[in-house]
């Protein structure tokens, strides 16, 4: 199952599909953006073997220069994503595709910070069993208390977030 309806937040067991999709989507991509030299990258919970997840795919694309996010967006339009401007998050181009919304993606300038947190955090889950199910649980407790609400949902998690990037830090 992917695609998430607006406005709901609940999760999905693991799925070796979302491998499968994220590897199509970052060829389609990679395809578009041919011109400029990007790296792209598989994050959020669905990158995060047999953790639940909200099911939309989270790609980052990483790019040389942030202003060419700008000059991706007729590209990125042509494979169905809507592009949301620099605003919604810090220092990211920001697009999602679909309703109920299927993929979400970050652009970020090369060796962003938030993007090196991201990779952070999700190489810890993948290694770390405790830790993965720690915010499994954390997760499943949250999706039923915030189901209509995401934002509320990913500020909940903040914590839990932060103190997983120290650990993988050290």
């Amino acid at each position: 199952m992917l695609g998430l309806p607006k406005g709901q937040v609940f999760i999905v067991p693991w799925n070796e599909e979302w491998i499968l999709e994220y590897e199509q989507e970052s060829q389609r991509i990679n395809t578009k953006l041919n011109k400029f030299k990007v790296t792209i990258h598989h994050i959020g919970s669905t990158s995060i073997r047999d953790l639940s997840a909200k099911p939309i795919i989270d790609i980052a694309v990483e790019l040389d220069h942030f202003d060419d996010g700008l000059l991706c967006v007729s590209g990125l339009e042509e494979l169905g994503y809507r592009y949301h401007g620099t605003n919604l998050l810090p220092e990211r181009h920001y697009f999602n595709k679909g309703e109920p919304r299927t993929h979400q993606i970050h652009m970020y300038a090369k060796n962003n910070r938030y993007l090196k947190e991201q990779l952070l955090f999700r190489d810890y889950l993948n290694c770390n069993e405790e830790s993965r199910q720690e915010y499994q649980e954390l997760k499943e407790r949250l999706s039923k208390i915030y189901s209509t609400d995401k934002h509320a949902y990913a500020d909940a998690k903040t914590e839990f977030i932060k103190n997983i990037i120290l650990k993988a830090r050290r």
